[in-house]
């Protein structure tokens, strides 16, 4: 059984946001702040003038999106913030991405496709949309899916595309098996012959080795080792 590979997990009372460690961390705990009072133009301006004076896309994903959605689920398991407040500190978040496309500085093409997707019934999509934003950076022709993506549809999408991989998310451990189901469906598909497939979220961080026992190729911690682990995967 899938569940006994998840061991009892406690919740950490300190912050995710480390200062000694994190190069943002101030822009981070501003941003965390505006979010968690309902400042949406404030959260999305503090953001648009980190980029507009120079800070990379790629550092404010990692250093400041990254750190304060796991800030925000740590406080939610903690009851410090409800769901409605989750729900709204993702939204903005995600609506804030798309006003950075416009810095996205990538670089050139490299031939590759990537398809990167949520399982069916999964509906945390800001981690898959920054690796596909990340791989994008990287040269890859990436096809990003979104949430609560069908098999069907995903299956489709890596043979209209002739992807070279599949990238998979997965963020709560009872979908886990919807990933496997869709890896199953994936390496029986003539179309997808070849096909790489990684994953990643919260599931393969509790339970190292998961990926393997569900049939992919590898797995990521966060969104720039999967863009670095995709490029090892394809050469």
């Amino acid at each position: 059984m899938i569940s006994r590979a998840f061991p009892e997990q406690s919740v950490s009372e300190r912050s995710v946001i480390n200062h000694e460690s994190d190069p943002l961390s101030d822009l981070a705990l501003r941003y965390l702040e505006a979010l968690l009072h309902g400042r949406r133009n404030d959260a999305s301006r503090l953001i648009l003038s980190a980029a507009e004076t120079g800070t990379s896309v790629r550092s404010i994903y990692m250093d400041v999106f990254q750190p304060v959605q796991r800030e925000i689920g740590r406080l939610w398991q903690t009851n410090e913030v409800s769901v409605a407040q989750e729900h709204f500190c993702t939204a903005v978040t995600q609506f804030t991405m798309g006003l950075l496309f416009h810095f996205f500085r990538s670089a050139a093409p490299n031939g590759r496709r990537a398809v990167v997707t949520c399982v069916g019934g999964e509906l945390h999509e800001v981690g898959a949309r920054m690796v596909a934003d990340l791989l994008e950076m990287e040269g890859w022709d990436s096809y990003f899916l979104g949430a609560n993506m069908p098999s069907p549809g995903i299956l489709s999408a890596v043979a209209d595309r002739e992807a070279d991989m599949l990238a998979v998310s997965v963020t709560i451990h009872y979908n886990v098996e919807a990933a496997q189901r869709l890896i199953g469906e994936v390496r029986r598909s003539p179309d997808a012959a070849g096909l790489k497939i990684m994953v990643g979220g919260r599931p393969f961080l509790i339970a190292p080795g998961l990926w393997s026992t569900i049939g992919a190729d590898a797995s990521a911690p966060d969104a720039e080792e999967a863009a670095t682990t995709a490029a090892r995967l394809i050469s």
